[in-house]
C-alpha cells in the first residue's frame, strides 16, 4: 500500500517531536546575517543559494583559491541579491575584515576542520559541509570548539530532514520493523579502469599551494573543461586519499549518518575492512602523471551493540543486477526489510509477503535531488533559539567516525576495536598514530585543550 498524505504528515510529525530531533520549520523572516561562503564551488552554490531565498542572509563575503569558481559565483550573488560581496583568496583575510555572523564551509575535506574552528572562534555559526573531517581528532577538535564557543554548528547532512527519511525513521522506531538485526548500506556505481593523467601546471586564477594546504602538495592534474574528468581539482578530490577518503568518506557517511540517526548508537565496538583497486589498477603518483590513489571497491563490517553494518562501494558494474537505487541502505528486521533510498524514496517489505509494501514517497529539491531548504531552515531556528541543530556537529562527528575508522582499518589491512568513550583503538598503537596526521608547513593542526 502506499502512505497517504495524512498519513506522512502525521509520520514527520511524530518523528519532530518524539525522536530527539527538532521538528523543521519554514525559516522565520527575522534578523538578517552577516553571511560568508568558503569555498564557491558546485555544493558551495547550492547552499549558498538557498540561504539567499531563506531571506535571512545578506552575502558579505565570499572566498575561493580559484578565482575561476569565484568570479562567476560572486557575480551570480550580485544578481541575485543586488549586492556586491567582497571576494578574497584566504578565509582568515575574510573572518578578520568582514566578521560574519554565519560561514558556510564547502571546501575540501582536508579544509573542514581549520575553517570550521576559526570560523566559530571568530563568533560565526557554521553550516559546514560533510564529511566533517579527513581524520578523527580533526572532528573532536571541531566539537569542543563549536561547544566552547557557544556557536551552532549544522553539518550538510540533509537527509535528516528529507520527509521520507523521517517518516521512515519514525516507522522503524516506533517497532513496526521489529528487532533490526544487520543493516546493509552501499554505493554502486558503474566504472571501469583508470588511466594516468599527466600532470599540469596550475591555471594562473588558481593558488594551488594554498588549495592543498595543510595536506601535502600534490602535482595538480586538473581539467578545466572537464570536471569531471577524474582530475584532483575541481571534483575528482575525493578520490585522492590526500585530500579526502574516497567513497566510504564521500557517500558512506550519508548512509553511516543514517543508521545512527536511526537506531540510536553513537559507535561500532569493532571494525574490519578490505578492498582494493583491480579494476582502476595500481594507484600512480610520478612528475609526470598521476591517478587518484582510493580503492574503487571496498567492503566494511561494522559492530555494534545488538546488530551489524555492512557497507560496501564499487566503481565498475553498476548496479542493474538488483534493479533498484545504485546508493541506500537496508534495514533488516524481525517483521521485515526496509530500504531506505534516495531518489526513489524508501520501502517497507514485510515478512509476510501477502502483506503489501508501504512506500514513503520522496520529496526532493532541484537541483541535485537535495533538501538544503530544509536543513538550513533548521540551523536558523537553531540559531535563533538557541538549541542544538538536527544536523548537529557532534552527532555527525560519530556519524563521520563510522567511515573513518572503516579507511583506518583499509589501510591497516586488520580489525579495529574502538573504544567509543575515549574515542581510541584499544591496544594498537599503530592504529592510533592514523587518527591524525602531520600537517603541511605553516599549518598547525587542531589541538582539544
Amino acid at each position: 500500500m502506499r502512505l497517504t498524505r495524512r498519513d506522512f504528515l502525521s509520520a514527520s510529525a511524530a518523528a519532530g517531536l518524539s525522536m530527539a530531533g527538532p521538528a523543521v520549520h519554514a525559516a522565520p523572516q527575522g534578523k538578517v546575517y552577516k553571511t560568508a561562503l568558503i569555498g564557491s564551488g558546485w555544493w558551495g552554490m547550492n547552499i549558498l543559494r538557498e540561504a539567499i531565498r531563506a531571506g535571512q542572509s545578506k552575502v558579505v563575503a565570499m572566498c575561493d583559491v580559484d578565482r575561476r569558481q569565484l568570479d562567476p559565483a560572486a557575480a551570480e550573488v550580485q544578481q541575485m541579491t543586488g549586492d556586491a560581496p567582497k571576494k578574497y583568496i584566504d578565509y582568515r583575510d575574510l573572518l578578520d575584515k568582514e566578521k560574519p555572523e554565519i560561514v558556510i564551509v564547502a571546501t575540501p575535506d582536508h579544509w573542514h576542520a581549520l575553517q570550521t574552528i576559526a570560523a566559530v572562534q571568530a563568533g560565526a555559526h557554521v553550516y559546514v559541509e560533510k564529511p566533517i573531517s579527513h581524520t578523527i581528532k580533526e572532528g573532536r577538535a571541531m566539537v569542543h570548539a563549536a561547544r566552547a564557543a557557544e556557536r551552532v554548528v549544522q553539518v550538510g547532512t540533509h537527509r535528516r530532514v528529507s520527509p521520507h527519511n523521517v517518516a521512515g525513521r519514525e516507522f522503524i522506531r516506533s517497532g513496526k520493523l521489529g528487532k533490526i538485526g544487520m543493516v546493509r548500506a552501499f554505493v554502486h556505481y558503474g566504472g571501469g579502469p583508470e588511466k594516468p593523467r599527466k600532470n599540469v601546471e596550475p591555471p594562473k586564477e588558481l593558488d594551488w599551494d594554498l588549495w592543498c594546504g595543510p595536506a601535502p602538495l600534490r602535482p595538480f592534474n586538473g581539467d578545466p573543461a572537464n570536471p569531471w574528468s577524474g582530475g584532483i581539482h575541481p571534483r575528482g578530490f575525493r578520490m585522492y586519499l590526500d585530500y579526502a577518503n574516497g567513497t566510504l568518506g564521500d557517500w558512506g557517511i550519508h548512509w553511516m549518518d543514517q543508521i545512527l540517526w536511526i537506531t540510536g548508537a553513537k559507535w561500532p565496538k569493532k571494525v574490519f575492512s578490505t578492498g582494493g583497486r583491480p579494476i582502476k589498477g595500481p594507484p600512480i603518483l610520478t612528475k609526470e602523471e598521476q591517478t587518484s590513489d582510493a580503492p574503487d571497491h571496498q567492503v566494511a563490517v561494522l559492530e555494534f551493540d545488538g546488530f551489524t553494518v555492512s557497507w560496501e562501494h564499487r566503481q565498475f558494474a553498476g548496479n542493474n543486477a538488483e534493479k533498484g537505487e545504485s546508493v541506500g541502505c537496508y534495514f533488516y528486521g524481525t517483521e521485515g526489510t526496509f530500504h531506505m533510498g534516495w531518489q526513489q524514496g524508501a520501502v517497507f517489505y514485510p515478512v509476510d509477503s501477502r502483506k503489501a509494501p508501504i512506500r514513503f514517497e520522496p520529496q526532493l529539491n532541484k537541483p541535485d535531488d537535495q533538501n538544503i531548504k530544509e536543513l538550513w531552515a533548521d540551523f536558523l531556528e537553531a540559531i535563533e533559539t538557541k538549541r542544538r541543530p538536527v544536523s548537529d556537529i557532534e552527532e555527525v562527528h560519530y556519524s563521520t567516525n563510522c567511515s573513518l575508522l572503516g579507511m583506518l582499518s583499509f589501510k591497516l589491512g586488520r580489525s579495529i576495536v574502538w573504544d567509543g568513550e575515549k574515542e581510541e583503538v584499544v591496544g594498537d598503537p599503530e592504529a592510533n598514530k592514523l587518527l591524525r596526521r602531520q600537517y603541511r608547513g605553516e599549518w598547525k593542526y587542531p589541538e582539544v585543550s
